[in-house]
């Protein structure tokens, strides 16, 4: 039986990509199945993916929310409405480029071989970043280092957003204890997915700063990532963690 391929995209105000990318996912030959995650975008994003179901039947669908409640329980909602739709290989990723669909195939291939989570890596190979300002670069970059002296974790791209979960690894998080709901969530996945033993494995990919549609950044964003890893540190200290062998037969 074939596996099943979810890749998930959260959106707002992404009218400008949106039938880009759903073609440019849908039309790769590993038939991945695409979940696009709106809240409620002012510039009918939403609307447009209803109209570009009809061409897709059954391999591209929308869960829309009220408002922008935040990109950790955007993806939070969509692992668990995979979980429950039976999909053995689950993606995250953005609608802007910035994310190369083409390296969708890459990420699977390092999940299939036994990575429990694959990360689409800018920087496993020095610096592989197009079209960014350098001192975003510096504040990436130097993020996820600082990310690491904190937490021990050995990953070079700890803020990254272009992933590939094992179905068994989600099963083994228990998304009420994620607290963080912005980009910082990014990190906290792959925390409590090195807390619980998975097997990670960096792909290396070229990231390309998006050309259309508005950036959603924010000096709020740095500020929850810089302090709250600290937080998530310590809490750890007396969190008991799932045993992952529980979950993934091969761990």
């Amino acid at each position: 039986m074939e596996d099943k391929k979810l890749v998930i995209i959260p959106t707002y105000n992404e009218i400008e990509n949106i039938d880009a990318i759903t073609q440019a996912v849908l039309s790769l030959p590993e038939q991945f199945e695409l979940l696009i995650i709106d809240d409620n975008s002012p510039d009918g994003t939403g609307e447009r993916v209803k109209q570009l179901q009809k061409q897709y039947p059954g391999r591209l669908h929308l869960i829309e929310r009220e408002g922008k409640l935040g990109l950790g329980t955007a993806y939070i909602t969509g692992f668990k409405w995979a979980l429950d739709h039976g999909y053995d290989y689950i993606f995250e990723m953005d609608a802007d480029f910035s994310h190369d669909p083409n390296d969708l195939p890459r990420l699977y291939k390092a999940a299939k071989e036994g990575a429990h989570l694959a990360i689409g890596s800018r920087y496993i190979e020095g610096v592989s970043v197009i079209n960014w300002p350098i001192f975003r670069i510096l504040i990436s970059y130097f993020a996820s280092a600082y990310v690491r002296f904190i937490t021990g974790m050995k990953i070079m791209d700890t803020t990254a957003g272009f992933k590939c979960y094992r179905r068994c690894l989600l099963e083994a998080i228990e998304f009420d204890k994620i607290r963080f709901k912005g980009y910082a969530f990014q990190i906290e996945m792959k925390f409590t997915s090195w807390k619980l033993g998975a097997k990670i494995v960096e792909v290396p990919i070229i990231f390309r700063d998006r050309t259309k549609g508005k950036s959603k950044m924010s000096g709020g964003i740095f500020n929850e990532a810089f302090w709250g890893v600290i937080k998530m540190k310590v809490k750890s200290w007396f969190r008991k963690y799932p045993n992952l062998k529980d979950y993934c037969k091969d761990s």
